[in-house]
This record gives structure tokens, sequence and C-alpha cells, in this order.
């Protein structure tokens, strides 16, 4: 399954609108079937919290289903898949509480995104539990990958552990490619 873009549905009347933000059986009409075993829910303060690139290897892959709660991301999926014909490729697109959008990662490509708004709650479903022996990750501002982060002036605000993490030509990455295509995403 390649990095999917899903627009739910929204039905909205005076009262506001309802979505279905998930839905088994129709999600694997769309390719993403897999069984998601954890939820997260992250919130960041100010604009410009950037939290990646991170990736969880074998045998604790995990596909992640990613949405913004409240405020806006830029949220970004990059092919971390060793002989892939796009490997150090990246996709992106702005997730917002307004528009409602999710981003699916499979395993295989390092995940990341940056708060353009404060106070902003991104909520992922992952289909692995979290195993802190299988982190990885790539640094953010890899030259290689050349990513256009839409960041303040004063630059991103990131942990401790994202601030030295490898670029991707130096990262041991766990993943082979596995013949799924990065394909563009209609952000």
């Amino acid at each position: 399954m390649p990095v999917k873009l899903v627009r739910p549905r929204r039905f909205g009347d005076e009262r506001g609108w309802f979505s279905e933000t998930y839905n088994q059986p129709r999600y694997a009409e769309m390719g993403i079937d897999c069984l998601f075993v954890q939820d997260n829910h992250s919130m960041s303060r100010d604009v410009g919290v950037l939290r990646g690139l991170h990736w969880q290897g074998p045998p604790n892959g995990q596909d992640k289903l990613v949405r913004c709660v409240r405020g806006r991301i830029w949220d970004v999926a990059v092919d971390a898949r060793r002989g892939s014909p796009t490997f150090g490729r990246w996709v992106a697109a702005e997730l917002s509480a307004d528009n409602g959008h999710q981003l699916f990662v499979p395993v295989g490509f390092a995940h990341g995104f940056v708060t353009l708004e404060p106070d902003t709650e991104v909520e992922y479903k992952v289909s692995g539990r979290y195993a802190p022996e299988s982190e990885g990750g790539v640094i953010w501002n890899d030259p290689g990958l050349a990513l256009p982060w839409p960041l303040p002036s004063q630059g991103p605000t990131l942990s401790p552990k994202d601030e030295i993490l490898p670029p991707l030509s130096e990262a041991t990455s766990p993943f082979d490619y596995d013949g799924r295509p990065l394909e563009p995403i209609d952000a």
C-alpha cells in the first residue's frame, strides 16, 4: 500500500458536522487493510513544533493513519526502503481540523510533521505497539531530502532526540523495497 491521502466525508447541518473517521471495511476497500492496535494523541503548544522524521523497524513496524483534530500540520512521509526506485523521495499534505484529511503512512516510510498553528493536536492509529528498541529516523533538515518545511522565522522546536538523528544517507534503514510504489498524492 502506498502513502495515501484520505478525505473522509462530512455531513453538515446547522449544528455543525459529522464524519466517520475510520471504518475498517471501507478503508480496506481503499487498500488500507491493516490491524490498528494503538491510538496516539499529541498536543503541540507552539507554531513550528517539528516531530520527526521517525520510523519503527521490523519486527515492530508501524503503519500510521494520521489526522489533525485541532489546528493544522504539514505532514510528510519519506521513502526509506532500501532498493526502492523512490528511496529518499517524499510526499506531503496539509492536514487540519478544518479539512479533516488523513494521511496513511505505511511501514517503510519515515514520518514527521510540523505544526502550523498554536495548540495543535494530532491523533494517529498505528498497526504496531510502541517498541523503543525499534525506533529510528532521519534528521528533519537532511540536505539530501531538501524538505520545504513551512517553518516560522525562528526555526523549528525539536526534541533532543530529533536534533541528533542522522541524514538518510548515513541512517541504517531497516526496510527493504517491497514493490509498493511511492505515488504522488493529490493534496
